[in-house]
């Protein structure tokens, strides 16, 4: 099939070939894989059980991460009383968390694009799946969708922290959430690119800051929020409301932005939440134990 490198191409492909982007993806898949189509989607189908399996582990298992420093806390969430979040949006921001604690506690996750991003895109697709009684079939081919997104990124800018900050990995992860959904709720592929490019432009700037160099704090908590966030690109995209910039100027300038990022701020823990007086004192306490165990 006819590759694509830009958002722009594989959209066009999609609306010429009156299919979805994960259609289109899952073909490549398979082409690349020498493996025939039904191959190549059954092996993505077999990823919904983990997804879910790692939120399972995640909100059962209340007990604290090996550092301490996580734990419990999409269990208290989910549980919690409401005030302000939508039923969709508080399970969203739970199953995200929850995910993401399982991968703090080395419970098997599935790293989308990243391991400290892994809780949106599955949270995220998964709770909306859920909402509109999607089949594994809807369910799978906007994870699919949710991973074309993800190559171009991957291709024009970058998915690791380490190189663009955590605006390349929690960033990414929200567009390709935003743009799955938008997927599976059955929207045009100008609203998945309008839903990917609100939510990366939002986060264009993020730095990757862990505390004591694990994917914890502040990575956990963020899985939550940008959760939240992609369901917000999604909605929006959905209502019609447009992004001035086009997806592919907005992973561009995520791409630049990230080169530009001084190198204590992507993923060495040399400045940012690191290195405030708490940040210190943690990374400090467990260096200590490491010694002493």
């Amino acid at each position: 099939m006819k590759d694509y490198h830009s958002i722009k191409e594989l959209f066009e492909e999609a609306d010429l070939r009156h299919c979805s982007p994960g259609i289109l993806a899952c073909r490549k898949e398979a082409e690349e894989q020498n493996i025939s189509y039904e191959e190549a989607w059954d092996r993505m189908k077999k990823l919904i059980p983990i997804f879910e399996h790692s939120i399972r582990r995640g909100l059962a298992d209340k007990t604290r991460s090996l550092s301490g420093m996580i734990g419990g806390d999409a269990n208290r969430l989910y549980r919690a009383r409401m005030h302000f979040l939508s039923p969709v949006c508080r399970r969203a921001c739970a199953y995200a968390i929850a995910a993401a604690e399982a991968n703090a506690k080395m419970y098997r996750i599935v790293a989308c694009p990243t391991a400290g991003s892994c809780g949106i895109v599955p949270a995220v697709i998964g709770v909306v799946g859920r909402e509109i009684h999607a089949s594994d079939d809807e369910y799978t081919r906007a994870l699919f969708t949710a991973g074309a997104i993800g190559r171009v990124v991957a291709e024009n800018a970058s998915i690791a922290g380490a190189v663009g900050g955590c605006q390349a990995e929690c960033g990414t992860a929200v567009g390709m959430a935003a743009a799955g959904v938008v997927d599976l709720l059955g929207g045009t592929t100008e609203q998945m690119g309008d839903a990917l490019a609100l939510g990366i432009k939002n986060l264009l700037g993020l730095v990757c800051d862990p505390v004591a160099g694990l994917v914890e704090v502040p990575c956990v908590k963020r899985n939550g929020m940008d959760a939240v966030i992609a369901l917000t690109a999604a909605e929006m995209a959905l209502a019609g409301i447009h992004s001035v910039i086009p997806p592919d100027e907005v992973i561009e300038a995520m791409g630049k932005i990230g080169r530009l990022l001084p190198a204590s701020l992507r993923e060495t823990s040399q400045a940012g939440l690191a290195v405030t007086p708490t940040g210190r004192r943690i990374t400090e306490e467990l260096n200590r134990k490491l010694r002493n165990s």
